[in-house]
């Protein structure tokens, strides 16, 4: 057996986990920790059960159970075998099994005990996916709970070991490995914004092939790129046997990416960061790295999981180049400036932070724990993805109101799909179609079955035509998805809902409606907004569920979804369809109307006949309220105002408005109220002396000697004032007064034109008068204008009709 740097740690490896129950393994990459640990485990004497090895990728899983089972000289099932979601080989023999992550989180949640198992191993820790973290927390509680001897190893390749350590136990052992040393160089071939990706790698590769020997394995963002790349490459190189990797791949060209090619031909692997870490490719001593990353991001805002393409950090870069160096020296070329490479982030963000947490929640919901902070984590889940995730359970009928799992949540749970897919294949199975809705459900998680195209009735229409192994693989999962439902609940109700109602029942906030005759913006149940291609054939429908979409929140651009139409709604999820009674304010008034929605979406309006009177007094109290001095009468309260009575002031008429404003309202819609009934309101709400002293200090009216009346203004900056005709005045000698204040007297002529404005009457009869007068008698002949007005009868009348009446 080939001796790997792994091996020569394994006695302090095997060592600290006979002394405690948990140990931090640190290994480079190539080292050998994936294959060589797990069977030295099998003969210690802790170890009388099963092993499970967690794997990021269902492809490294399966890879590294093959691979320990040919180092036992067996097939994988026998003493190794491997659980994925589309394959699996086990058998009762079977001592290893290694699964991905999120199949051991099905597992430990289904059983807390973890009977039978001896030990988790947790491969490529620190590429920190959420599955990993949420497997890690719970097994640290089933040993600190339940499971006192099962043994926790945590395999990383970065120094992230320390921070595990700490996690595990204060004084967890930590072991670090070696890795194998061949030299590796760098070359640093620089980028251009003006050259795109592929032509840029399909530039990169041909160089490494003319250059090197030995198989080359090409770094590329996603399967798009991939395959862009591999048509020219099979164009510029026809001798290179080109060869994709990703996990749209099916397992037999998996094998052929990972192992040397049996014929001795070189090869050229194009691969998604799915070969970063885990795999050992047979044969590859050049690596060519675009420098780009493709991760899956949360946007809480949109609801939506999109993939967004960053630049790879310095770890992963580390890592994609040490590919080259596994087997013997080797050489890494990157498509990027050398000066530039320290200005990338050192690591990737844990999917902690970015990624949907709704399953996570729901699976500690079933753990029976409400708050994700009671749990070990190097990352404690964000607050904000909590709150996001727990809204749309909760939409689900998965959670109640205080985060416990309902029964509902308890079906959602038993199922290994994300909590909305799980609604869609539980809802099938209530109504007859289970199947129908599993592969639906595993249509949204599996890119690239059926093709491409956003309308996913085409794309399973296609997928059921499919007669490949990768295809056929799927349907079986569906199936066996379907049967785990129809043994969750029974059958009840209608059979046969249409696809986009089994979407719908999953992704309820995602039903949506078109909003322009195009077909290219959409509001959904939730509130939010997408974009659909208007060529799109699902542009003319009026409404559609969306099942992905990419994109910010503001934008996104719909990238899968199906038709439905308004009578399926009203026909098979009634109590999604609620009833609105909706006050508006226009402005002016208030309009009643009755809207049945579907969450934001407004199905149909129109006239409320019966609305809520107290909710219209409501409204109109408030607008009265918003802006009280274009309701009240300002004189009034300017009067108030100047006598001190605070009963009238704003802030107390707020705090009183339901004794004087809201009986002023009853059937009323708008605040269009006659004034008297008003001031009649608001003198209601004085007593007897606070009206006595109203008409005391600011009485309403000035009444001259002429014995007409005039409005005393209390609103202006010179208030107390009045205007009144100067010849009212004649006959008085002392100053009129309000209170203690003299009163601003405006003079005006005959016409209503301002003559002077005093408060020192008898100053100005003896003073400007005389030459007001002078002014007076040959603008108004008619009029008299005595000397010595003090002394004069009042009267507003002419001289010869004054004579008359005095005669």
């Amino acid at each position: 057996m080939t001796r790997l740097p792994i091996h020569s740690v394994l006695p302090d490896l095997l060592a600290a986990l006979r002394e405690r129950s948990g140990a931090v393994l640190v290994a480079p990459p190539g080292a050998g920790k994936t294959t060589a640990v797990a069977p030295a485990l099998l003969d210690e004497p802790w170890c009388t059960g099963t092993i499970i090895l967690t794997s990021p990728r269902r492809v490294a899983a399966r890879a590294a159970a093959e691979r320990m089972a040919e180092m036992l000289g067996e097939k994988p099932g026998e003493t190794v075998g491997y659980l994925t979601r589309l394959d699996s080989k086990r058998s009762a023999r079977t001592r290893i099994l290694v699964v991905t992550e999120a199949i051991f989180v099905n597992t430990i949640l289904a059983d807390a005990e973890l009977a039978g198992i001896s030990a988790v191993l947790f491969d490529e820790a620190h590429e920190r996916h959420l599955d990993s973290d949420l497997g890690l927390a719970l097994a640290l509680e089933t040993r600190t709970v339940l499971r006192e001897d099962l043994r926790v190893l945590v395999m990383s390749a970065t120094i992230d070991g320390q921070r595990f350590a700490r996690l595990l136990d204060p004084e967890c052992p930590t072991i670090e490995s070696e890795g194998r040393a061949y030299p590796l160089r760098i070359e640093w071939l620089g980028s251009s914004p003006q050259v795109s990706i592929e032509e840029a790698m399909t530039a990169a590769v041909a160089r490494a092939w003319r250059e090197g020997q030995g198989d080359i394995l090409a770094f590329l963002p996603g399967v798009r790129e991939i395959e862009r790349t591999r048509e020219r490459l099979e164009g510029r190189l026809p001798e290179a046997l080109v060869l994709p990797l990703h996990g749209q791949v099916e397992p037999a060209g998996q094998r052929a990416a990972i192992r040397r090619d049996p014929e001795g031909r070189r090869r050229v692997v194009l691969a998604t960061a799915i070969a970063e870490t885990s795999l050992t490719l047979d044969g590859v001593s050049v690596v060519v790295d675009s420098g780009l990353s493709r991760h899956a991001e949360f946007d809480r805002a949109a609801g939506t999981t999109h993939l967004v393409t960053h630049r790879a950090s310095q770890a992963a870069a580390a890592q994609r180049a040490g590919r080259a160096a596994r087997q013997g020296p080797g050489v890494a070329y990157r498509l990027w400036e050398e000066a530039g490479h320290a200005g990338r982030a050192p690591y990737d963000l844990p999917e902690m932070l970015t990624a949907d947490l709704a399953p996570l929640v729901l699976g500690l919901a079933r753990w029976g724990t409400t708050d994700p902070a009671s749990l070990q984590w190097l990352d404690p889940p964000p607050e904000a993805s909590v709150s996001a995730a727990r809204r749309t359970l909760q939409a689900l009928g998965a959670l109640d109101d205080q985060g416990r799992i309902t029964p509902r949540g308890e079906q959602l749970a038993h199922l290994p799909l994300d909590p909305q897919g799980a609604a869609t294949v539980l809802f099938g199975a209530e109504h007859g179609v289970a199947e129908n809705a599993a592969q639906l459900a595993l249509l949204l998680q599996e890119r690239g079955l059926g093709g491409s195209g956003d309308d996913l009735e085409q794309r399973l229409s296609r997928w059921n035509a499919d007669r490949g192994a990768r295809a056929d693989a799927s349907r079986r999962l569906a199936a066996r998805w379907a049967r785990s439902a129809e043994q969750l609940v029974s059958r009840t109700g209608e059979r046969n809902p249409s696809l986009g109602i089994l979407l719908a029942a999953g992704r309820p906030e995602f039903i949506a409606k078109r909003r322009d005759a195009h077909g290219e913006n959409w509001i959904a149940a939730g509130g939010r907004g997408f974009i659909l291609d208007p060529t799109s054939p699902l542009a003319r429908s009026e409404f559609i569920v969306i099942g992905d979409a990419q994109g910010q929140a503001k934008g996104a651009r719909i990238t899968a979804a199906i038709a439905l139409d308004e009578a399926e709604l009203e026909r098979w999820l009634p109590e999604r369809i609620e009833r609105h009674k909706r006050l508006d304010w226009t402005g002016d008034r208030v309009e009643a109307s009755l809207e049945r929605r579907l969450g934001a979406i407004n199905l149909a309006s129109g006239s409320d006949p019966a609305p809520d009177p107290q909710a219209i007094v409501d409204i109109l109290v408030e607008k009265a309220l918003e802006n009280p001095a274009k309701l009240l009468p300002r004189d009034l309260l300017a009067r108030a105002r100047y006598a001190g009575i605070s009963a009238l002031s704003p802030d107390k008429l707020a705090e009183n408005a339901a004794l004087w404003l809201v009986p002023l309202l009853a059937g009323r819609r708008d605040l269009d109220l006659p004034r008297s009934r008003l001031v009649d309101a608001l003198l209601s709400q004085l007593d007897w002396d606070a009206r006595q002293r109203l008409d005391r200090f600011a009485p309403r009216e000035f009444v001259s000697p002429a014995g007409t009346s005039h409005a005393i203004d209390y609103t202006g900056e010179d208030a107390p004032s009045v205007e009144v005709r100067v010849q009212a005045l004649f006959g008085l000698e002392q100053h009129p007064m309000v209170g203690d204040t003299p009163l601003l007297l405006k003079l005006t002529s005959p016409a209503g034109r301002p003559i002077q404005a005093t408060r020192d009457l008898p100053g100005f009869w003896r003073g400007s008068w005389a030459d007001v007068r002078k002014d007076m008698k040959g603008r108004y002949p008619k009029h008299r204008w005595p000397e010595e007005p003090w002394a004069e009868k009042p009267s507003l009348k002419t001289k010869n009709a004054f004579s008359r009446s005095e005669g």
